[in-house]
């Protein structure tokens, strides 16, 4: 690995809700480095501090200490992420929102179709173009948020519990088109989840214990 394959870039960092005897300490003492190719799953119970270091890395969140960066990339706009709820807007149609990112990036109309329906058939979705979210199930609906961050060709995507609302074979389903996305777009791929059988199907692992990343676990 070189220095050009440093992702993000994240340094003892800590983040804070509140002030005073109400603060609450979501992440604390925290490093940790996302390069090329990455399969990392941040692992811990509910509460742990896995979402807010997720938004940590996204750039949606301030840390307030410690370091965060995006040395290899032009910054967080070169990230997706994809929430445990799918996020659709119930208006519109499945391909509608899977190109809204880029119609809002100023991407051409007919551009952003065409990448959006690139994007639906990478995770098998491609006959569900026009559907409205109201006639997805659970699984498919996920599978479209995947479809919507693929659409913007990010090199690092950044997955908050994917599965968490999913019964089990669904919720595998959907890890299989995550990986299958990021492989097939060259993306490092960072996934929180509470389910061991999640974790162990990405590389390397990352436990997080009252807000505090732990060591990494080499899976077998």
């Amino acid at each position: 690995m070189t220095a050009a394959d440093l992702l993000i870039d994240c340094q003892d960092v800590a983040r804070t809700f509140g002030r005073g005897p109400h603060a609450v300490v979501a992440v604390h003492g925290s490093s940790c480095q996302v390069r090329a190719g990455a399969r990392l799953a941040v692992t811990g119970p509910s509460g742990s501090g896995k979402s807010t270091l997720l938004h940590l890395l996204a750039g949606l969140e301030q840390p307030t200490s410690g370091t965060v960066s995006w040395p290899a990339s032009t910054g967080p706009h070169d990230i997706g992420l994809v929430f445990q709820g799918n996020s659709l807007i119930p208006s519109l149609d499945v391909a509608e929102n899977t190109a809204l990112p880029l119609v809002l990036a100023g991407i051409r109309d007919d551009r952003a179709r065409h990448s959006a329906e690139a994007a639906l058939a990478l995770v098998h979705a491609a006959e569900l173009a026009d559907r409205l979210p109201e006639e997805l199930s659970g699984g498919q609906g996920q599978r479209v948020a995947v479809a919507r961050v693929l659409a913007q060709a990010p090199r690092v995507i950044l997955a908050d519990e994917p599965t968490g609302q999913l019964d089990h074979a669904t919720g595998q389903h959907v890890l299989d088109a995550l990986l299958a996305a990021a492989d097939r777009i060259g993306a490092a791929l960072v996934v929180t989840t509470h389910d061991p059988s999640i974790a162990a199907r990405l590389a390397e692992q990352r436990p997080m214990h009252n807000g505090r990343l732990l060591p990494a676990e080499e899976t077998s």
